[in-house]
């Protein structure tokens, strides 16, 4: 069984006996990945982790997705809160628990259409959530997928977006893209001490390879200079990916 299989069953059988705190689906996320220097995400890493690399280098990732069919504990759908779009900055961690070794997810922001969520997010799990005016588009011409999702930012939109090439198929064994989509945990700093910890459960996605892949605009109020300076690059990975059903679960505090 292979290290990415192992951790994908592990997941699942701790998710038989941990409390759900919402399920929801993940849809048409387009993922911008990034080269970085670790000293640009050094302060951001959470107690009781490490910054997580492939083949030597560090990644930082602007996600943008669709939430759809949003169900707290599982089972409520929140009225006008269950369908909405979401953009994230995020970078990939590790953590020892005994023999396990868990890979994970740190946002840097996250940007949602939703005061609620918004709200809800950053007062049980700690995350940098902004509400902010967003929209998508999704299309298809000539075979190929366009996908594109913004946010408003004062008086200007800014843009993630990308257009595939070939068919959507599982990533190799080992490769970039399965590194990217298969962390199960995410991790966030709290203000009293430590940080929380919690699973996301989700079966592996599909992707499709981008043709044609950007960020538009000034993120730098958002995100700040160093951030925005990196987003104004072309990207040196970029996929879509289909998505699936997810589950993440409450959270416990680590120190």
């Amino acid at each position: 069984m292979t290290s990415s299989a192992i951790e994908r069953s592990t997941t699942e059988n701790m998710s038989r006996s941990t409390r759900v705190f919402l399920s929801a689906e993940w849809r048409d996320l387009v993922m911008l990945n990034y080269v970085v220097e670790p000293s640009l995400l050094n302060r951001y890493v959470p107690t009781g982790t490490s910054l997580d690399s492939f083949q030597g280098k560090t990644y930082l990732s602007l996600v943008g997705f669709r939430f759809c069919r949003t169900k707290l504990l599982g089972r409520f759908p929140v009225p006008w809160n269950t369908d909405f779009d979401e953009v994230n900055l995020r970078f990939y961690v590790r953590r020892k628990q005994g023999s396990d070794e868990r890979r994970g997810v740190v946002f840097i922001a996250e940007v949602v259409p939703k005061w609620a969520i918004a709200a809800t997010a950053r007062l049980l799990y700690g995350e940098n959530y902004t509400c902010l005016p967003m929209r998508h588009s999704i299309g298809v011409e000539q075979s190929r997928k366009k996908t594109a999702y913004e946010w408003k930012l004062g008086t200007a939109w800014c843009k993630l977006s990308a257009e595939t090439t070939g068919l959507a198929a599982h990533p190799p064994e080992a490769s970039l893209q399965q590194f990217i989509t298969e962390h199960y945990w995410g991790y966030s700093t709290q203000r009293a001490a430590g940080c929380l910890e919690y699973h996301v459960s989700h079966a592996p996605w599909q992707v499709w390879a981008a043709a044609i892949a950007r960020f538009e605009g000034d993120a730098s109020a958002l995100y700040g200079a160093e951030f925005a300076a990196v987003l104004k690059q072309s990207p040196d990975c970029a996929f879509l990916a289909d998505g699936s059903p997810i589950t993440v679960f409450r959270g416990n505090r680590i120190h």
